[in-house]
């Protein structure tokens, strides 16, 4: 069975960083095409990092340059770094293998004020 768990999330100071993981059972990453999403309440869950299966990324405008998608192909393991974060940033983050849709359950990102 594919299953897919994200962690890492968790109450942020201004401009703090979290790292969030996704951590595969039942598939490779190596070998899918991964992408980081998000979905803030009321608003469509988009993507705003993506991993093809040679290890290329792309990212969303909002989030070029203070999110860094990397993968660990020893752990089976694909992370977010996420710096300088702003109130705009909470929201539910997801991993997804593109292709295949599966996704995992979501790990929460909140802005403390």
């Amino acid at each position: 069975q594919v299953q897919l768990q994200e962690s890492g999330g968790g109450l942020v100071q201004p401009g703090g960083s979290l790292r969030l993981s996704c951590v595969a059972s039942g598939i490779i990453f190596s070998v899918h095409f991964m992408g980081w999403y998000r979905q803030a309440p009321g608003k469509e869950r988009e993507l705003v990092a993506a991993m093809t299966e040679g290890g290329g990324t792309a990212y969303a405008d909002s989030v070029k340059s203070r999110f860094t998608i990397t993968r660990d192909k020893a752990k089976n393991t694909v992370y977010l770094q996420l710096n300088s974060l702003r109130p705009e940033d909470t929201a539910v983050y997801y991993c997804r293998t593109i292709h295949e849709n599966y996704w995992g359950r979501g790990t929460q990102v909140t802005f403390s004020t």
